[in-house]
């Protein structure tokens, strides 16, 4: 038997400690730069790994990571962990409910977003020379891994994306997360098969129709059943006014366990079951977007970096680098996923001006093709240097989103508010204290104006989409907004709340500014420009401050003009005064 000694504790928390406080260091630098923090995560590992200080400076890289099973077992465990705990954290991003009230358009740009890229990977895929080949006599095998992999976006790198650019709450944002949870869900059930059949030797007929099924039936018990019951513990848990974070977590780990085992026992890996298991709890209504930041935040905060920092501490980059790999795969995988996300997007009524952003936001493969990638590499699916070429490719991915999607939303007409909002629309001391009276009071002004719907009829659409995806957007700000078939051009209605108004916002903040979006029904481009505008204009805390203390309507409005008049002109130094 093997006891943990002094030693080991000793060397595992250096560890720890270096590439911990390297990785997020490098991260936030990164971040800074507008680029994933999980390209700073993999530098770090592939400095410190044998790529680098173990090539340049042996003696240190072996004193720092010795050649002992027991202590590389300690620092694989806790990687494991926060590959588990990433799944989780995924599976909480995925808005299922959501997903499927778009499933119209979601499910169209999502099953083209699989097809077309599992088609344009295979063929090359395929054709490889043997030497590429863990096992040539499994081609066929490998040729379905590869197509497979090329289909999986990275969600949290598009999620970035939109909230970067202020579009998170927008109706395109909303369109672009709902069709990224469906290639989600549809792309783990794929590559679960695919990994299960290729661990599972001498399969019968039999044994992968168990195995097929299971995955399935397991997938929609949960989504079903399972969500339901999710829903109902965690609306318990607060109801009983038990700790909300702290329980929360607790029980949405032990789900993503019994989940993670099940999906183990059935033949495909657990990593399924922990994602399953977060699309479950991310469901729960019940569930806060504070509660869920604080999830987010500790997983990512520690163990999501350990983990891609061991990636680069495994293999030996520059022995595995192949160029010819390299260009293919990302050629392929951005290529294939751009295509096929924009083949889906123009079967849809998506104004032309959105369909090029939506394309481009599922293109990175990020931090889920380089899981994939691993497990393929752990059950020697694949060879390193093919693994080293997904991780090229998905970092490559994830580093040009931002710049290719910052350029598709600036091609489109700058607006400024003040186009569509006038002393009018504004309320200066809204009286209610509940969310949805706050909204109908706005709609009630909004249906007092000329040519405009019944009050009742706006609030219903309001409250809908507020219900399908909160509009809070943090620091005191919410923007609830809705598309209407009986107007002719956009609105924007404004109301202070001097109380505040709890609004289930990310940052837990009570909300205290309100504006009512109102668009026409097939103008997605406005809304988006309209949303973005007031976020850029709110963004300093002394401006949100002055509102706030504005005394009256009579200063509040001059106030706000200047606010939004000045904000239009500095992004546009052509307008005049």
């Amino acid at each position: 038997m093997h006891y943990l000694n002094e030693q080991n504790i000793f060397i595992f928390l250096v560890q720890v400690f270096i590439l911990l406080g390297l990785a997020r260091g490098l991260g936030e630098i990164f971040r800074k730069w507008k680029q994933p923090s999980l390209t700073a995560e993999i530098l770090v590992g592939i400095i410190l790994g044998p790529t680098i200080l173990g090539r340049f400076w042996p003696s240190l890289y072996q004193t720092i990571f010795p050649v002992d099973v027991i202590q590389q077992n300690m620092l694989e465990t806790v990687a494991w962990i926060g590959v588990l705990l990433l799944l989780l954290q995924t599976g909480l991003d995925v808005d299922f409910s959501s997903a499927w009230r778009q499933r119209g358009d979601a499910l169209k740009i999502a099953l083209a977003d699989i097809i077309v890229p599992m088609v344009i990977a295979f063929v090359p895929a395929f054709l490889l020379p043997d030497r590429y080949l863990a096992d040539p006599e499994r081609r066929m095998v490998f040729s379905l891994f590869m197509a497979t992999v090329m289909t999986i976006s990275a969600m949290p790198i598009a999620a970035r994306a939109l909230h970067d650019m202020k579009l998170s709450k927008t109706d395109l944002g909303f369109l672009i997360m709902s069709a990224l949870s469906v290639n989600d869900i549809i792309g783990w059930v794929l590559f679960t098969l695919v990994l299960g059949f290729f661990t599972q030797a001498g399969l019968s007929p039999v044994k992968i129709l168990f195995i097929a099924g299971s995955t399935v039936g397991f997938a929609i018990l949960c989504l079903t059943i399972g969500r339901n019951l999710t829903n109902r513990v965690i609306t318990k848990i607060k109801e009983k006014k038990m700790p909300q974070t702290g329980v929360s977590l607790t029980f949405i780990c032990l789900l993503g366990l019994i989940c993670g085992a099940i999906t183990q026992k059935i033949g495909i890996h657990a990593l399924f079951g922990f994602f399953i298991a977060g699309i479950m709890a991310g469901s729960a209504r019940a569930l806060t977007e504070n509660v869920r930041q604080i999830i987010s935040q500790m997983v990512y905060a520690v163990f999501v970096p350990l983990f891609f920092v061991n990636i680069g501490l495994k293999v030996d980059f520059l022995k595995s680098f192949d160029i010819f790999l390299v260009l293919l795969i990302s050629v392929i995988g951005v290529g294939g996923r751009f295509l096929g996300a924009w083949f889906g997007v123009n079967l849809t009524r998506l104004p032309r001006s959105n369909r090029l952003s939506v394309a481009i936001a599922h293109t990175p493969g990020g931090a889920m093709e380089i899981v994939v990638g691993l497990l393929a590499l752990e059950y020697n699916l694949i060879t390193e240097p093919v693994f080293v070429a997904i991780v090229f490719g998905a970092v490559l991915s994830s580093v040009i989103l931002g710049p290719w999607f910052s350029y598709s939303i600036r091609r489109r007409k700058e607006v400024s508010v003040l186009e569509y909002f006038s002393k009018r629309y504004l309320i200066a001391d809204m009286k209610p204290d509940e969310r949805d009276k706050v909204i109908e009071q706005l709609c009630a002004l909004a249906g007092n104006q000329e040519e405009m719907p019944e009050a009742d009829d706006i609030t219903k659409a309001v409250l809908a989409r507020e219900q399908t995806m909160g509009t809070a957007i943090g620091e005191g700000i919410a923007v609830p907004h809705a598309r209407l078939s009986g107007i002719k051009q956009p609105l924007v209605f404004f109301g202070r709340s001097a109380k505040g108004v709890e609004w289930n916002s990310p940052d837990g903040k009570p909300v205290y500014l309100i504006f009512l979006i109102l668009t026409p029904e097939d103008d997605y481009d406005t809304q988006v420009q309209i949303l973005g505008f007031i976020a850029r204009a709110m963004k300093e805390e002394q401006t949100r401050t002055a509102i706030i203390k504005s005394p009256d309507e009579g200063q509040l409005w001059p106030l706000l003009q200047n606010i939004f008049g000045s904000h239009h002109i500095q992004k546009n130094p052509d307008v005049q005064n």
